[in-house]
């Protein structure tokens, strides 16, 4: 990034700031506070370990951002006694918010050389969706916080009272349960012992959870796709269990009767009517955790320490704003409209294209030229973060 680019943008960041309002997270004196500047180079040089007394002591954060004009600013999720003591170990940990972070770039199917940023976007907030199955569904978070990051995706704040004080350990046993990977069938299903007949060799019966977890989950995809058969001629429903692995013509015969006969029981949960359905509901298991499963950044959740992007700050990469959602207003949300500053859509700019093609802005899709031309301040912008072209002289 040129010095005239740099400069616009640190005093036009500068300028949003000084109308923006913004105040701290809950907790934000007992929270680390850092800062990257725009600094000549390629580089970035974070200003951390400061108190929300150097932050905000002189007048408020408005003022202190305004006057710093940071490219990105975080604080901590960490809470401490002493949190602008320069080590770790002095600032006197005593809680941390449990934060989830989704990056469009690091999730299964995403290519980042080819995808666009905004199909990029468009996975993520699927994932997220997931993801918030688990935070509200599973653990039953009521403290929670959405927020478009500005940059590749979303964070998630959990501050309920019983999570601020887990330690790492505990966060990574959240990670294993909400990626999923490292679930087994056994965890998932119930078994109890069946023995109403006074048998000498009891048996064991397997039940899918229907009331919520990886079972229902796994319950879901069965159910789906016995219900889907069910509809479907008998030799067309045969050839459909057959796309399975290892189900041949006697076991999708099996499990096509027991969608016809055990219907009941199947919707219920119980996958031991017959042991062609236990074996296809040990495939549709492996689908549920490649399918419903969050990929969140594991570091994010178990570090207690981790400083996190302030919401109501600018991504110093995208020009967009870090964007609290309100939950029933996420289906809605598009980061590429709702994240752009309204104080960069009032006039236009000069700016010098350097990296043209495609791009997706506030509900427009467009091409746009190498060279210079005059363009909304806003996209001008986020070009600019995104190294897509430069300031040039008005």
């Amino acid at each position: 990034m040129d010095e005239r680019t740099r400069s616009y943008l640190a005093g036009r960041f500068g300028d949003y700031y000084r109308r923006s309002g913004l105040e701290g997270p809950p907790a934000a004196s007992e929270r680390e506070w850092g800062h990257i500047p725009f600094t000549p180079g390629d580089g970035t040089t974070m200003v951390r370990h400061q108190s929300w007394l150097d932050v905000a002591g002189g007048g408020s954060l408005v003022d202190f951002l305004t006057r710093q004009q940071p490219r990105h600013v975080y604080y901590s999720a960490g809470r401490y006694r002493d949190p602008g003591a320069s080590r770790m170990s002095e600032k006197g940990w005593r809680a941390a918010d449990l934060v989830f972070d989704l990056d469009a770039d690091h999730l299964p199917g995403v290519d980042a050389a080819n995808d666009s940023y905004a199909d990029m976007l468009r996975t993520c907030k699927d994932a997220l969706r997931r993801l918030l199955d688990f935070v509200e569904g599973d653990f039953g978070f009521e403290e929670v916080e959405i927020v478009f990051s500005g940059g590749r995706g979303y964070h998630v704040h959990v501050r309920d009272e019983g999570v601020l004080d887990l330690g790492r350990d505990q966060r990574n046993e959240i990670v294993e349960y909400v990626r999923g990977p490292e679930i087994e069938f056994d965890d998932v299903v119930r078994t109890e012992t069946v023995d109403g007949l006074g048998l000498k060799n009891p048996t064991q019966k397997r039940t899918l959870p229907t009331d919520g977890g990886w079972g229902a989950r796994v319950h879901r995809h069965l159910l789906t796709l016995v219900d889907e058969v069910r509809e479907l001629p008998d030799d067309e429903a045969i050839a459909r269990l057959r796309e399975f692995p290892n189900v041949g013509e006697g076991k999708a015969t099996a499990i096509h009767r027991a969608a016809t006969e055990s219907y009941d029981q199947l919707a219920a949960g119980n996958v031991d009517v017959h042991p062609a359905v236990v074996s296809l509901a040990k495939q549709l298991f492996q689908h549920a955790l490649e399918a419903d499963g969050a990929p969140i950044d594991e570091p994010v959740t178990t570090d207690i320490n981790r400083l996190i992007r302030l919401p109501g700050s600018l991504h110093g990469g995208t020009g967009l704003v870090v964007t609290p959602i309100e939950r029933d207003a996420l289906g809605a949300f598009d980061p590429l409209d709702d994240a752009v500053p309204e104080p960069f859509l009032d006039h236009e700019i000069r700016v010098a294209v350097t990296d043209p093609g495609p791009v997706e802005f506030r509900g427009d899709t467009f091409t746009i030229e190498e060279g210079e031309c005059r363009l909304q301040e806003a996209l001008g912008v986020f070009l600019m973060a995104r190294g897509r072209a430069r300031k040039v002289a008005e």
